[in-house]
C-alpha cells in the first residue's frame, strides 16, 4: 500500500469518488482525526452513519453514504482547504463562510474538530481543513 501525504485529502477524495459513483459505503483507513471529521459529518446530516471496523492489518472507518429520496446526492461538493505545503489559519472573528452559509466548514481548533457554527459559538478559530457542501 502507498503511503499517503494527506491523509484528510484521501479521506475526503474517497468519499467524493464513493459518492459520485452512487456506492452505499466506503472504507477508510482509520485514524483518530479522520473519525472526529466523520462525527462531524455524520452530526451536520451529510452522511447516515459511520463506524469504526477492527481490521487486521489496519482499523478502517465505514461511512454510509446519505442519498435522497430519488438518489439525489446529499453531498454536492468537497473541498479541501488548508494542505499540507500552505496551511489556512483563520482567527475566531474571521472564520470563512461555506456557500452563503448553507454548507459546512470543517475547522481543526484547540478544543478539537468542529463545524465553523461551532467554533464561533466557542470563540475560538484554527486551521480551516475542508469545505463540504
Amino acid at each position: 500500500m502507498a503511503m499517503v501525504t494527506d491523509p484528510v485529502a484521501d479521506m475526503l477524495a474517497r468519499i467524493k469518488n464513493a459518492n459520485i459513483a452512487f456506492h452505499e459505503r466506503v472504507d477508510i483507513p482509520a485514524s483518530r482525526l479522520k473519525a472526529e471529521i466523520a462525527k462531524l459529518l455524520k452530526t451536520e446530516g451529510f452522511i447516515k452513519s459511520y463506524e469504526l471496523v477492527a481490521g487486521v492489518p489496519r482499523d478502517v472507518i465505514r461511512i454510509t453514504l446519505k442519498y435522497g429520496q430519488n438518489r439525489e446526492r446529499v453531498i454536492n461538493g468537497l473541498q479541501r482547504i488548508s494542505k499540507p505545503g500552505l496551511r489556512i489559519y483563520s482567527p475566531k472573528g474571521e472564520i470563512p463562510k461555506c456557500m452563503g452559509g448553507l454548507g459546512l466548514v470543517i475547522l481543526s481548533t484547540s478544543k478539537g474538530v468542529m463545524s465553523g457554527r461551532q467554533a464561533k459559538r466557542s470563540g475560538c478559530g484554527g486551521e480551516v481543513m475542508a469545505f463540504v457542501w
